[in-house]
This record gives C-alpha cells, structure tokens and sequence, in this order.
C-alpha cells in the first residue's frame, strides 16, 4: 500500500512543481529534493513490502516512508486549499489574486516550516534506505506472474452454484429441519471449523424461494465477537421493521438499555412466524443473552445458528427443539473438482502439474472455502512454468491454518494499487453487502484509480474489482446484464486480514476503535452506528474521507463540527444517516470531491454548493430534494449528478420522482451521469442542453410528453458513448414518438435501455443496438408490433421484460434467437392468451417471472425445452391455469413440462 502512495504523492509532485512552482520562492528546490529522493526510493519499495512481515525494522522504515508520503499530500492539499486557481480575468481577478496571497503570507511561512521539516525526514528516510537497499537488492523473485488480460472474466463470475460442490444433500436436510416439525421454537445450529462453508450452506437455504415464503419475517444478523449486542439488536430491529414496510420509531434508535431493545424485538416478533439466522455465533454467553429476546410464540418459528464452537450448538437446544448439523470436509474426489473448477479454464490439470498441484491440495483438507481461494490464487500462475507453482506449495509447508495462510498469500500477491482498493474495503460492516457502482465512486475519490488511455476512470476500477473477484477475495452476490458485479461482499477470513492491514499501514480507523490507536493523526474516520470514543479534536486535523453507516444521531454536534472542520476533507458519505439539511460546514471544504447524501432526508441544495469547485461527484439519490439552483452549474468538475426518488419501493420496474434542473444544464460538459432530471418545466431547452453532454454515459429523463419525441431523439443521437439510458413518460397513458432517425453509430455502446410509455410503434433505431444486454419495456402496450420480432434479433440480449408492453395476443419465441438470454419477465398483459417456444429457443434462460396474464389458460407451449431453467415464478395467473399447477406430484399435463426446473414459485 505505501508503494500505491508514494506512487500518488509522486505524480501530485510533479505536477505541483509545475502548476505552482512559481509560488513557492526558495522553497521550489526544497520540494524538487523531496521528489527526487521519493523517486529512488519507490523501486526498492516493493522489495521491502515483500520482506516486512520477516523484518520488524524493515516494517518500521516502511512506516516512516509511507507517514511523510501522508504529510506530503496534506501539505500539497493544504496549499491547494490557501492558493486555488481563481479564474477571473481583468483587473479583479488580479487583485483578487494579490488579495489572496497577502492575506495568506503567515500560512505561507508555516507551510514552508512543514516542508523543511518533510526535507529533514526524508534525508534520515533516505540514509536508511541505502542500508537496506544493501541487504535486499532491488528485485525480488514474486510467487508467481501477473496476467494482463481479462479472458477469464466469464469463467471468474460464475455464480456460486457452479462452486457449490456437495452442498445440495444437507441443503434439503436443513430445509425439512426448518420446515417440518411443530410449532414450536426450534432451533437449529450448523458446526464446524472456519472454511467449511457453514455461511455459504445456511445462506442457500435462508434465501431459499420456498423457505422464504414460509415466514413473515426473514432475518441475517452477523454475530461475531466485534459486534456490540445492542448494535446486533439495533439491526435485528432495522431489519424487521424494514420487511413490515414500516420507518423505524426514531426512540427505538435511541434506546442503549439492552432490555428495553429486547423488549421492543419481542414485541416485533410476537404472533408472527419468524426465520432468524446469526451468523458466526462465538460463544455460549452470546445465546444466553440473545434468547429471551426471542418470542416462543407457537407460530412455527425457527432460529438458525452457525459456529465454529460445540459448546455453543448444545448449549442453544437445551431449552427448544434442537437439531445440530455438524460440517465435515469434502473428500478429495469431490475437493479436486472443485479445485479444477477454480484453477484451470477448461477444469483440467495439465499432466506436468498433476503431482505438485494434487499435493498443494492435500494441504486444504477438504476446506471448501481453502479449496476455491487457492484455486482462484493459482488460476493467475503460468500453467508452463512448474517453478511458480513449486513456490506455493512450499509457502504452504508446515501451515495449521490453510484457510488463513492461503487467503494472506493472495493478498500479499496483489498488485499494490489494487492491494489498496481491497484495503478500503475494511470501511463496511461485517457481513455488509456491498453496491459495486458506491465502491467504484470511493476508490475514484480516493484517488486510488486513474484512467488507463482510453479507458474511464470508472472502466480501470471494474477491472481492479473483477480482478478481486477472480481471486475469490470478493464474493459477488449481484450481477449486472453485462455480467459485472452489481453487488458483492468480502468473506469473513479476507475481512479480518484487511481490517488488520488497513489499521496497521494507517489506512481506515473505525471510530469505535478510535481509543486503542495512539496515534494522532486519522485520515480517513468510518462511523458505524458508534461515534468516536473521544473528545480530541486534534485527532481530525488530517481528515480527509469521512463515512458514516447508519444513524448519526448519536454524534454528538460538537463533534460532528470538528469533524467536518478539517479543510482536507475530500469524501463525505453520509449515506442513510438522519440528515434534515446539509451541514453549512461542507460549503467550506475547498477540497471535497465526493458527496452521498443517499437515503437522507435533505430537501433543499442550498446556493452555496457553487463553492464546492472540486466536486466531481454529488449523489442526492432517495433524498426530498426535488429541484438544484442555478449554482449547480459552477461545479466545473462535475462528472456524476444522481438525485431522485422512488415513487413506489414496492414496485420491481422502479417509477422516479426526477429533480428540475437548471435550463442550461449543457454547460456541465463533464458529467458523466445525470439520474433522474425531468423534462416538465421549459422541457424543450432541457431536452436539447441534454445532447450537448457529450461525455453522457447514464441517462435518467423523467416526465417526458408527448411532443418531445423528436427532441429527444435529436439528443441522444449525440451522445456517442451512452451505455444506460432510462426514459419515463409523465404518465402511463401519454404516447412517445421516438420513432425519429438516431444513426447506429450514435448509440453502438448502449446496453441497458429502459423505456416507461406508451408506444404507437417501436422504434426503429433498436434494430442497431448490438450491444444492447438489457431492454425493459414498460407501459408500451404495442398493438400491431410484437415486440419479439425486433428484440430477437439483438444479439446480445441478457435481460428482457416486457410489462404492460404488448397488447396482442400471443409471443412466439423462434429458435435459434434469444441466444443469451438469461431472464425474461412477462406481465400485466391483459390480452395475452398464448406463449409459445421452438426447441431451441432462448437455449440459456435460468429465471423466468409471469404474472397479471389473466388470458393464459395454459403453460406457454414448449417450456419443457427450456433445459437451463432454473426459476419459474407465477403470480396472479389464471385461475386454470393455477389449479393445473395445484399437485406437484402429478406427473401429467402441464406440471410434466416443467418437473425439470428446480424452482418454482406459484403466489
């Protein structure tokens, strides 16, 4: 990681010198030694990152360098922040300018004082540097090479099925446990060491379909010896009153009397049937204090408990029904295939490595968990060169505990600007599941990515993240059209090496964790629920990210103005937090580049945002603000604009309430995203300053009428590098022309389209979407156009829902066209009396969803071709057709054709 930021603070340097050499006097020589010393010294760096863990003093060297490399950059932000550039021309701007500097000369001579002091600490670095150097070299021999290219990518996401290999028989024994019985509170503990898959096991039954339908309330509370147990019980509730669609009672929030939180759980689970799993359970006291909050209420109720102690499975079914599962390795039959799955591209060992590959194998001991992270690990090794794989297998020599020692290697192993980025994932919670596109924006913000020739900043970090992914140290638990994560999360083993890490190379500090570090300077501050255990407002004058999970309630005002007080500050996300207004602090914070209130309660952006003039990213997502100022348009660096609101949460094909933008929005020319701005107010000047965002990759335009068609066709005919665009009508009945000419060049990288009304015809232009992977169709209610006839022509179609989109009376799916399809939704088609499917049709469907077809008395003809399928969902069908589907177990009709298909759901 220091490598990543000495890489950083080098470039900053250089550019420094050259943008603001001339403000700096005598001082310009003294920066230019400190550059040049930095320099020499960055190649021996990684050499030494790789031995710090042999070499206590070598550690202690690394933490020199990478603390003056932290001084370094608040030394830069600080003279950025005193001496910006100021744009005016003319005698103002000049005097403006002098102005600036004279009332700045005493910060002048202070930060001249700090840079000497930098110069002297580099020099000792330096010295030292030289008796290392002299130890060590500056090369090294890695484990192994790193690949450059992304073939495998399709092979690295396969979703946990595929890797779930001897999952399915206890999977079915724990769903019978849940299930049958009486009524009664049954308790039922899965045991076994870490790495065994006790997570991966009980998360496939607790999300299970026919589970899930069984309770009222579903529950996943990580247990582990981190958390507070009131903060265990605050989730608990969170998530309860989240499932009854209720906002949570603010005084619940307050609560910090652990019975009384026991209380209110007791009187949320009272008369209803619940499923509530803890995760990760260390000891007996942690059930002996949890239990009584949890209702034996006669409703069917199950409790589901994984560990790693046994004392802990029999002392939780002492008092109730008790059934323990205990996990056992895979035997290695079962563990190489796995192995193989995970190592090798076309799941077979070359011959030349069968003997040392079977051999680092053994070491796993049928660990699962060991098996897919060491296979992920060696996946990235030169299957020609034996030598690399001889490396690990003797790093694993003598290791007790595999699962640890495997998961370090392929951390250690990482490339040190993406060795960083999975750091900073230490910043979520246990257990917490991750929104890749939020992650994204961090690391960027952070400044941890930077675009690659003609790749996007955004387009690098996907790659840094995938790359995670295909070393199975990121799960993901969502993906995009495109394949892509959409939603992920970081296994417990990789999370406690990272938050170890992190705290220890000075990265992230937890607030609750606050008190135990002696050091005084905090960079980057992350509130879970828990405030800061400290009063020092001198521990934040180095702040530069602060992120907040959860309320803020807590925080006491004083507090939350000292943290916001530091001119540093770049990132602020108070995503979720109980914010009424934004703080007037944040219009200070010269520096700020990312901003999230999602999930806020903030309505109003103040005019003030126009002093933000590093802001690159504003995200008003979820929140009350209906309208920007005018003063939105002096963010020369905006790149992502996001401020919206769901009409209806309950709705999948989400409705937004979009904001009113400024009529001159082309000015923006830097944004790349723009979610959701509507078109109602002088919606024709909105629609046409859309096409002069040339740099548009997302588009959200709500409120459109009926004569903006061709407008709207104008505009996005510009847009050459749109990859989503989302359009809504002002309302379900109001007809859009956007049968208008948009050349195919125009939009030759769109792939997700999402269109919300009515439609006379389709357009013509969808003909051209090649790249299109995802098309929602939503109100269209198309009379004499079967959408099909054109969407199956596209080739690389992943998602497609058609709702309220056709009025005809049957969809006939050809074969050999839908060829990637991989869900397809139909529903609240009133007129819809038939379904038809050729034996080749749509060949990698896994998930289709059917509902509102009140017509179709039958089945759709030919499902039974479907062989990929995985889920069938049917909701408000006919009644025929539902009493057809009534018997499981009868073998004829409609049911035969689809006994194939593992999931199916009728509502």
């Amino acid at each position: 990681m220091a490598d990543t930021v000495l890489s950083f603070v080098l470039d900053q340097l250089a550019s420094f010198l050259i943008q603001k050499g001339n403000l700096l006097g005598g001082l310009k020589q003294e920066v230019q030694y400190i550059s040049d010393e930095l320099g020499q010294m960055k190649a021996f760096l990684k050499v030494a990152e790789a031995k710090e863990d042999d070499d206590a003093m070598l550690r202690e060297w690394i933490k020199k360098l990478r603390e003056v490399a932290y001084d370094i950059e608040d030394v830069l932000d600080e003279f950025m922040f005193l001496f910006p550039r100021h744009h005016a021309s003319g005698l103002s701007g000049c005097l403006k300018k002098i102005c600036n500097r004279i009332k700045n000369v005493p910060a002048h001579h202070s930060i001249a004082n700090e840079i000497k002091d930098i110069k002297s600490r580099i020099t000792n670095i330096f010295q030292l540097y030289e008796k290392y150097k002299s130890i060590y070299g500056t090369s090294h021999h890695f484990l192994g090479s790193y690949p450059t290219s992304n073939t495998w990518w399709d092979d690295a996401l396969r979703m946990e099925k595929e890797k779930l290999v001897g999952i399915e028989m206890p999977k079915q024994l724990l769903i019978s446990q849940l299930l049958g019985g009486d009524s009664r509170l049954k308790v039922i503990s899965v045991v076994g060491k870490q790495g065994l898959g006790k997570t991966t096991l009980v998360k496939e039954v607790h999300r299970d379909a026919d589970v899930r339908k069984q309770f009222q309330i579903s529950a996943w509370v990580p247990a582990s010896q981190t958390r507070d147990i009131k903060e265990l019980l605050k989730d608990l509730i969170r998530q309860i009153y989240e499932q009854i669609k209720k906002p949570i009672v603010s005084i619940v929030e307050s609560i910090t009397n652990i019975d009384k939180l026991k209380s209110s759980l007791r009187d949320l689970l009272q008369g209803k049937r619940y499923a509530i799993v803890f995760d990760d359970v260390r000891d007996t006291d942690f059930w002996n204090s949890i239990k009584s909050a949890l209702p034996e209420n006669s409703c069917g109720s199950r409790v589901m408990l994984t560990t790693q102690i046994p004392d802990v499975a029999q002392a939780s079914g002492l008092e109730s029904q008790g059934y323990v599962y205990r996990m056992t390795p895979l035997p290695f039959e079962e563990s190489w295939t796995l192995f193989c799955d995970k190592a090798f591209k076309d799941n077979h060992c070359p011959t030349h490595l069968k003997t040392v590959a079977q051999d680092i194998l053994r070491k796993c001991k049928g660990f699962p968990l060991a098996i897919v992270a060491l296979g992920g690990f060696l996946a990235l090794k030169d299957e020609s060169k034996v030598d690399e794989w001889e490396m690990v297998q003797h790093s694993l020599e003598g290791e007790e505990d595999t699962v640890n020692k495997i998961f370090y290697l392929s951390y250690k192993d990482l490339p040190s600007h993406i060795n960083t980025c999975l750091l900073y994932m230490s910043i979520f919670p246990d257990d917490y599941e991750i929104q890749c596109h939020r992650l994204i924006q961090l690391w960027i913000a952070e400044r941890f990515v930077e675009g690659k020739g003609q790749m996007t900043t955004e387009e690098v970090a996907m790659g840094y993240l995938k790359e995670l992914v295909r070393r199975s140290l990121v799960q993901v638990t969502q993906k995009s059209p495109d394949g892509s994560p959409d939603h992920c999360c970081i296994r417990d083993v990789v999370r406690g090496i990272i938050l170890c890490k992190s705290q220890e190379q000075n990265l992230i500090t937890i607030a609750s964790q606050l008190h135990t570090r002696d050091r005084e300077k905090v960079h980057r501050l992350v509130i879970h629920n828990s405030p800061p255990n400290t009063q020092r407002s001198n521990y934040f004058n180095h702040l530069r990210s602060l992120i907040t999970f959860g309320s803020i309630e807590s925080l006491p005002k004083t507090l939350f103005s000292d943290l916001l007080s530091s001119k540093l500050l770049k990132v602020l996300d108070f995503s979720d937090a109980h914010l009424e207004e934004i703080p007037n602090e944040v219009f200070n914070l010269f520096l700020l580049k990312y901003l999230c209130l999602r999930g806020t309660r903030v309505k109003i952006v103040p005019k003030s945002i126009k002093k933000l003039q590093n802001l690159e990213h504003l995200h008003l997502g979820e929140t009350n603000v209906r309208a920007l100022p005018m003063e939105i348009l002096k963010l020369p660096k905006l790149r992502h604009l996001r401020a919206f609101q769901v009409v209806d949460s309950s709705d999948v094909h989400r409705k937004w309430y979009g904001f009113k933008a400024p009529s001159n929005i082309g000015g923006l020319n830097y944004l790349h995203s723009l979610l959701f701005i509507e078109a109602q107010n002088d919606k024709t000047t909105i629609i046409r300053e859309i096409g002069k965002l040339s740099n548009l990759r997302e588009l959200g335009i709500t409120k459109l009428g009926r004569e903006d068609g061709k407008d709207l066709c104008s505009s996005i005919a510009k847009l050459n590098n749109l990859q989503q665009l989302d359009v809504t009508a002002i309302g379900e009945d109001e007809v859009i022309d956007i049968n208008h000419s948009v050349p195919s060049s125009s939009l030759q990288f769109l792939r997700v389209l999402s269109l919300r009304c009515r439609l006379e015809k389709l357009p013509h232009w969808i003909n051209s979407l090649q790249s299109l992977m995802k098309i929602e169709l939503i109100w269209s209610k198309l009379r004499d156009d079967d959408p099909l006839e054109t969407l199956q022509h596209l080739p690389n179609l992943v998602e497609v829902c058609l709702s309220q989109a056709y009025d005809g009376e049957g969809l006939y799916f050809q074969a050999g066209k839908f060829l990637k399809l991989d869900m397809l939704v139909i529903e609240n088609m009133q007129g819809l009396k038939w379904m038809a499917m050729e034996e080749g049709a749509m060949p990698h469907l896994r998930s289709l969803h059917m509902s509102e077809l009140p017509q179709l008395k039958e089945l759709p003809e030919g499902i039974q071709h479907l062989r990929e399928l995985q889920s069938l969902h049917l909701s408000d069908m006919s009644s025929e057709l539902t009493e057809k589907l009534q018997n499981p177990n009868d073998e004829t009709g409609d049911y035969r054709n689809i006994v194939h298909i593992p999931k199916i759901v009728i509502a």
